[in-house]
C-alpha cells in the first residue's frame, strides 16, 4: 500500500505549539496531550487515495477528491465538508484561475487537500512554526477564510485600480492610446468575469458555514466567518462595479473610434466633392481630338492649371458658404 506522505500534518498542543508528525502516527486517545491534528495533502497523491479509503467516510473522501467543483458546504455526521477558493498567486500563472481547496472539519481533526500550490496554508503554517498555532479547528478554518479573502480584497483592489488607471487615459481622449485601452479593457473583462464567476458562490459557501455556529464553532469563529462571508460579499460587489464600468469605457472607445472614422468619411467626401469637377475639366481637355482650344497657344497649360486652381478654391469656398463643413 503506497505510504501517506502529506505536504503538511501537524498535532496542536494546547498551548500553541505544533509537533510534526511521524510516520507512526499514533492516533490521540484520552489523556493524550494532542488538542487536534490537521493533515494537508495532495488530493491526486497515491498515498492520500489509500489513506482516505481506509480512515475516512466515503461521501468525505469524495468530496476531497473532487476534481471539478465549486465553493460549497455540506454537514456530513459530525463534521463539515468545506470547499473554497484562493487567488492563483503560483508563478507563470493568471490570479483569476484560482485554486480550489477542501476541508474536512471533525472534532479534533482538519484534512484539507488541494493539487496546487495555496498560499493561505503557508501563512498557517509560518504561524505554526513560531508556537502560534490556532487553538482549535474552528480557529484554524477561521484563520484560513481570514487569509483567503484578504487575498481576494486586494486582488478586487488591483482590479479597480487598474480600472481607474484606464478610465483617466481614455477620458482624456489621446488618440493614440484609444486601441491600447480596447486591449486591455477586454483583458481586465475577463478577468474580472473569471474572478466573479469563483468568489460569488464562495460567498454563499462561508454564509452557511458561519451558520453553523454552535456546532463546531464557537461565538468568536463565527464571528470572523461571517465578517469573511460580508468582505467577500462585498468584493463581489466591487467586481459588479469594475464589470460595469468595463462595459461604459468599452461604449465609449467605440464611440471615439466611431466618431474617428466618421471625421475621416467627411474629409474624403470634401475632398472628393472638391476634385470631381476639376476631374472632369482636366478630363476633358485631355482627349486627344482635334478642335481643342489652346493647343497652339504657349501659356495654354498655365491658364488652365490656374482655371483649376480658381475653380477648387471657389468651390472650396462655396461649400464653406452652406456650412457643409
Amino acid at each position: 500500500m503506497p505510504t501517506l506522505a502529506p505536504i503538511a500534518a501537524y498535532d496542536i498542543l494546547p498551548d500553541g505549539k505544533a509537533r510534526a508528525l511521524d510516520q507512526d502516527w499514533p492516533t490521540p486517545g484520552p489523556g493524550s496531550d494532542v488538542a487536534w491534528r490537521w493533515i494537508h495533502c495532495d488530493r491526486t497523491a497515491p498515498g492520500f487515495i489509500a489513506w482516505s479509503a481506509a480512515h475516512l467516510p466515503h461521501p468525505v473522501r469524495a468530496g476531497l477528491m473532487q476534481a471539478e467543483t465549486r465553493p460549497h458546504f455540506e454537514s456530513i455526521g459530525d463534521g463539515f465538508l468545506v470547499t473554497l477558493r484562493g487567488i492563483n498567486l503560483n508563478p507563470g500563472e493568471e490570479s483569476e484561475d484560482m485554486v480550489a481547496l477542501r476541508l474536512w472539519i471533525g472534532p479534533g481533526l482538519v484534512v484539507s487537500t488541494r493539487m496546487r500550490r495555496i498560499f493561505a496554508f503557508e501563512d498557517l503554517l509560518r504561524a505554526m512554526a513560531e508556537g502560534q498555532a490556532p487553538a482549535t479547528p474552528a480557529s484554524f478554518v477561521a484563520r484560513l477564510i481570514d487569509a483567503l479573502t484578504l487575498r481576494i480584497e486586494a486582488t478586487t483592489a488591483e482590479r479597480e485600480d487598474r480600472t481607474d488607471e484606464i478610465e483617466e487615459i481614455l477620458l482624456d481622449d489621446q488618440p493614440d492610446t484609444v486601441g491600447k485601452g480596447e486591449m486591455e479593457i477586454a483583458r481586465l473583462a475577463r478577468s474580472v468575469i473569471k474572478l466573479r464567476r469563483h468568489i460569488a458562490p464562495q460567498r454563499e459557501a462561508l454564509s452557511r458555514l458561519a451558520a453553523a455556529e454552535g456546532e463546531l464553532f464557537g461565538s468568536v469563529e463565527g464571528y470572523d466567518i461571517r465578517n469573511a462571508a460580508n468582505r467577500t460579499v462585498r468584493a463581489v460587489e466591487e467586481l459588479d462595479t469594475v464589470r460595469d464600468r468595463l462595459a461604459s469605457l468599452r461604449a465609449h472607445t467605440d464611440s471615439l473610434q466611431a466618431a474617428r472614422l466618421g471625421r475621416n468619411s467627411f474629409i474624403l467626401s470634401v475632398v472628393a466633392a472638391v476634385f470631381l469637377p476639376l476631374g472632369f475639366l482636366t478630363g476633358l481637355f485631355g482627349v486627344n481630338v482635334a478642335g481643342m482650344p489652346g493647343t497652339d497657344w504657349p501659356w495654354a497649360f498655365a491658364a488652365l492649371s490656374g482655371a483649376t486652381a480658381v475653380m477648387g478654391l471657389g468651390l472650396w469656398l462655396v461649400f464653406r458658404w452652406m456650412k457643409w463643413f
